[in-house]
């Protein structure tokens, strides 16, 4: 699942990548890019990072980042597909896989913290 997972969290990076290289770059979505591109890339980095943690409390705090950054990717999508940059149809697909990762991430976190308790 992990392996998973990442393959996943590193293909929004670069479907972001990719999305943004074909949007012209004005001064309206410059910041946009910027933000959209720090944010996606870093879901996949951060889940990695997580994958190596070195106990359940520090796994959970690094899926809460992996969970902020997901949100934080959303956001910006939306922003997008508000503000014309881009169509919905274009980021569907994005849009719901980010939804998948993060409702995947919450329920890990969720998971890991049950078994915390239960000790």
């Amino acid at each position: 699942m992990k392996e998973e997972i990442k393959r996943r969290t590193k293909r929004i990076g670069l479907d972001i990548i990719k999305l943004v290289d074909e949007l012209p770059y004005k001064q309206s979505t410059k910041v946009v890019i910027n933000q959209i591109v720090r944010s996606g890339t870093s879901i996949g980095c951060n889940y990695r990072s997580a994958c190596r943690a070195k106990s359940d409390a520090d796994f959970i705090n690094k899926l809460k980042i992996v969970e902020e950054e997901t949100d934080e990717t959303i956001y910006w999508i939306e922003i997008m597909e508000e503000s014309g940059i881009v169509s919905r149809e274009k980021v569907a697909d994005l849009k719901k896989e980010c939804n998948e990762i993060l409702s995947i991430i919450v329920a890990s976190i969720n998971t890991v913290r049950k078994r915390i308790n239960k000790k």
